[in-house]
């Protein structure tokens, strides 16, 4: 494979832009790549003529007291991923670059969504997520953006963005890439010890065990879910949630499709997971 072309300022990643034919697809991420950005980048190799991936550990997202200054820093490996996956251009900016008068005064807003699930338990972060993705949105000017359906929150909100300020940009999500054990594949879980990640495993079983109980309605669901990761001592569950997937309200007797949520810290490390949950005609 040949070697991906990397810009490290707005100049060269210019010149490199516009040297690019046909459809632009682009893969953001913050780099300490995995094989679930492998298959984003995969699926964006197939959806378009050229690929661009970011690699920028964004500051903006996280707050006072976050793993900022330990997030894994793997450029070279990542690099030779992009490289393995057929990737055109690799832009990996240093914040001074994204951010050059320092923090933006100027920052976009995810509005009410924001505010809850995992903007309650991280205040801003959000806007700082949807801040650098239009930012590099502008930067990489791709037609077609992929995201993973992890991150299901944000990547609701990066849709609302696209819509209400009109970027030309298709915007597609693409499935939770998992462990063979079923625990979501996440830079964070290098943090994991071998007892934390047996723990982590509940999650995943968590949410398996609360959709199957989807025929009883959302109390059912959410009990079911609740059990397993009550017996499991090793997890301190953040939040457990069912949300209607269209409108993110809790999901109701008039809910169809609705997306189960966890966040939970398992030793020091923070993950989040969900499913589509669906709950058919029978609720209420």
């Amino acid at each position: 494979m040949t070697a991906p072309k990397v810009a490290y300022t707005r100049d060269e990643l210019a010149s490199l832009r516009s040297a690019l034919s046909g459809e632009v697809a682009v893969v953001m991420t913050m780099g300490a790549l995995h094989e679930g950005h492998a298959t984003l980048i995969r699926a964006a190799r197939a959806r378009g003529d050229s690929v661009v991936v970011t690699i920028f550990l964004n500051p903006l997202q996280f707050a006072p007291g976050e793993d900022l200054g330990r997030y894994p820093r793997t450029l070279p490996a990542d690099l030779e991923i992009c490289e393995r996956e057929g990737v055109d251009v690799v832009f990996a900016p240093t914040p001074d670059v994204v951010y050059p008068e320092g923090d933006p005064l100027v920052r976009l807003s995810a509005g009410p969504l924001g505010d809850v699930l995992e903007g309650q338990s991280r205040p801003g972060h959000f806007d700082g997520v949807l801040t650098v993705v239009g930012k590099l949105l502008h930067l990489t000017r791709p037609d077609i953006a992929l995201f993973g359906e992890k991150d299901a929150q944000q990547l609701a909100l990066i849709r609302q963005m696209v819509r209400d300020l009109d970027f030309p940009v298709e915007v597609v999500g693409m499935p939770t890439v998992r462990e063979a054990g079923g625990l979501a594949l996440s830079s964070r879980n290098t943090y994991l010890s071998d007892r934390d990640r047996d723990a982590a495993l509940s999650l995943n079983r968590a949410l398996l065990v609360g959709a199957g109980a989807s025929g009883s309605g959302p109390d059912a669901v959410l009990a079911a879910a609740r059990a397993v990761l009550d017996d499991e001592p090793a997890i301190d569950v953040d939040y457990l949630a069912l949300v209607d997937d269209a409108s993110w309200q809790p999901a109701g007797a008039q809910t169809s499709l609705a997306r189960l949520l966890v966040a939970a810290r398992v030793g020091t490390t923070r993950l989040i997971d969900n499913v589509t949950v669906d709950l058919g005609t029978h609720v209420g």
